[in-house]
């Protein structure tokens, strides 16, 4: 479906000056800018793809990932097709870059209702806004998410932070939680990998702070280009000074899309990378995509017990009175 957008400016000769996300597209008439699913026609900007979803899954919260919001619940996860990045290692590419890479929209008409509905009658606690990049498909998800926050239900994103400032303030009075990827601490690395700037994801992040969404990060970790010591102990004291009891997600990086000559990530480098992280102070440290790695096991931040043991996606065990640690009564960090 097809809707006017919303945060932009009219220009002269028919140009609009797009507000969504930190790239500020000034686009001309009859073309779009650089996310694929907003197109000028005559003056006014549109997005292609409301209530269009091009994926629509029930997941285990887990794995989008969050670990702190409702451990073991089930997400009702959305996207539409296209995304502000061009990362060149995307698992998600074939719909993530469709819209700029065929200029194609593809899809299910989904009105913002029925996905809540189908929330609700698949028992999941959150509806997750994720797979390509929710900030594209604000319309969509701003509606779908006032409509599940009347019917109890929390939302998340999980996202690249690459929004502005004015997105967030529509966005934030019904999110709940998002996940961000960091990609890097660098601003070179943003520009070659993700055709993106460092500076406003990490503005997105303190805003995200200081409105209070729960947050958690992600970095996957790519051998030779965001894994030095140096590069992965500037992230983890950035994160600490959000809050030490911020969980960061280090994933294990597989060959993806256009990145196929670089080697998938060695344990022992997300082993180092958890260390560092630890080491700088942050309570809740996790290696992903390596099942059964005790990377995977939440630990309290006060007497060090096992809180929850998992495998992949799956919860096996836990060790929690409510949302406190069985041994110590220290409260766990996050939304249960």
């Amino acid at each position: 479906m097809i809707r006017e957008a919303l945060l932009y400016e009219k220009l002269p000769e028919s140009r609009v000056l797009c507000g969504l996300c930190a790239h500020r597209c000034n686009i001309q008439p009859n073309r779009r800018g650089l996310c694929g699913v907003r197109e000028n026609r005559d003056g006014v900007l549109y997005s292609l793809v409301f209530g269009t979803l091009i994926a629509e899954h029930v997941d285990p919260i887990e794995k989008k990932p969050f670990f702190h919001v409702h451990p073991g619940s089930r997400s009702y996860s959305v996207a539409t097709a296209g995304c502000n990045f061009t990362c060149v290692f995307c698992q998600n590419h074939e719909i993530s870059q469709m819209p700029r890479s065929t200029l194609m929209i593809m899809g299910e008409e989904v009105p913002p209702a029925m996905i809540v509905q189908q929330a609700r009658e698949n028992n999941c606690q959150t509806i997750a806004y994720t797979y390509t990049e929710p900030t594209v498909y604000l319309e969509t998800a701003l509606e779908t998410a006032k409509i599940a926050c009347r019917e109890g239900l929390k939302n998340l994103f999980v996202t690249n932070g690459f929004m502005t400032s004015e997105a967030l303030d529509l966005m934030s009075p019904y999110l709940a939680a998002a996940n961000v990827d960091l990609k890097s601490f660098r601003d070179e690395f943003y520009k070659k990998q993700c055709g993106a700037r460092l500076t406003p994801v990490l503005e997105s992040l303190k805003k995200m702070k200081d409105l209070g969404i729960w947050l958690e990060i992600t970095t996957l970790l790519i051998p030779g280009l965001n894994d030095s010591d140096e590069e992965l102990t500037e992230i983890a004291f950035f994160i600490r000074e959000l809050g030490p009891e911020t969980p960061w997600h280090i994933s294990r990086f597989h060959p993806q899309f256009k990145m196929l000559d670089v080697a998938p990530t060695s344990v022992s480098s997300l082993r180092r990378a958890c260390v560092i992280g630890k080491e700088a102070g942050l309570h809740h440290v996790y290696s992903g995509n390596v099942p059964g790695d005790e990377g995977e096991n939440t630990y309290c931040s006060n007497c060090q017990k096992l809180l929850i043991r998992r495998y992949g996606f799956r919860i096996i065990d836990h060790f929690l009175s409510g949302s406190r640690c069985s041994s110590c009564g220290q409260k766990l960090e996050g939304l249960f």
